[in-house]
């Protein structure tokens, strides 16, 4: 898989043996829209509101998945470490969606590499 404008491809198929380092790791923001978090909801049968209570957190003006911390690890709140992978993955975000094709990464492919063993240099 390749994207315009990165210098790298990435191989989907090294999901499976990876062990979910995009999800899980050092702390961060997985920002959802307002469109996300309707499908989110209706995905877990939750009320939107409820859903928002249970698996969201305030980060300025925007809203982003909440994470649980595994054995020092801050996982997605929807990583699922028994099945190795997203239980929403239906309805993920957009910044999931996108991954590894980040501008964060346009220029940090060494790091990327680091983190993700799908990664190839073109």
């Amino acid at each position: 898989m390749t994207q315009d404008g990165f210098s790298y491809a990435f191989d989907p198929s090294a999901c499976v043996s990876c062990g979910g380092n995009c999800c899980t790791g050092e702390s961060g923001n997985i920002f959802v829209s307002v469109t996300e978090i309707a499908a989110i909801a209706k995905l877990l049968e939750m009320d939107e509101g409820e859903f928002r209570r249970t698996f969201l957190r305030k980060v300025v003006y925007r809203y982003s998945l909440k994470e649980k911390v595994v054995n020092g690890s801050h996982d997605c709140a929807f990583f699922d470490r028994k099945a190795n992978g997203c239980s929403i993955y239906q309805a993920r975000p957009l910044q999931c969606r996108t991954f590894p094709f980040w501008d964060y990464f346009r220029h940090r492919v060494d790091e990327l590499k680091a983190e993700c063993p799908g990664i190839i240099n073109e």
